[in-house]
């Protein structure tokens, strides 16, 4: 198989379950682009909102979105959606138990030459801290495609951290470990 960006595969499967099911929304704070969201904006644009550059906004947004039946899936970079937003991540999503998928895009140093306002090193232990917050990290687009399945039909929530590049398959189809707390 070529290799995929996880981010890529999260968009597909969304896609996929949004054509038949409209409470799936995609949520994006100025980074529709980074995060392979273009063609969810471009083909279900009523499912699709666009905060800006508003971290904390995007959050709150989706817990709302998410208290009146959606299912909202955010998608910001890692080292804003765990720092600019801790504070709405933590109330308005994992203590109010709500459906909401956060996913950091572009985690680690993969923002590279954008310097350390754009790494996100804590991004797991922080989440990883919060009461009621899962935390999940994909390794390869099978594994990234089994949680993103299983997390549509899952009503709690979630920290998806995903990398910005292509990456090879690690496990073979049909013998990928997977299993969601």
């Amino acid at each position: 198989m070529a290799k995929i960006a996880n981010k890529q595969v999260i968009c597909e499967v969304l896609m996929e379950a949004a054509r038949t099911d409209r409470d799936v929304v995609a949520l994006c704070s100025d980074s529709r682009g980074s995060a392979s969201f273009t063609p969810f904006a471009d083909g279900l644009p009523e499912q699709f909102v666009e905060t800006g550059i508003a971290e904390q906004n995007l959050v709150s947004i989706s817990a709302g979105l998410a208290k009146c039946g959606k299912k909202p899936y955010a998608a910001s970079p890692a080292c804003f959606l765990s720092t600019r937003s801790y504070e709405q991540c933590k109330i308005d999503v994992a203590y109010s138990d709500t459906n909401v998928k956060l996913i950091g895009i572009s985690g680690g140093v993969s923002y590279g030459a954008l310097g350390m306002s754009h790494h996100s090193a804590q991004d797991i232990a922080a989440m990883s801290a919060v009461p009621n917050m899962r935390v999940y990290l994909p390794s390869d687009r099978l594994q990234t495609e089994l949680l993103t399945k299983a997390l549509l039909e899952d009503e709690k929530p979630a920290y998806i951290r995903v990398g910005r590049n292509a990456v090879e398959d690690v496990y073979e189809e049909g013998k990928v470990p997977f299993e969601m707390n």
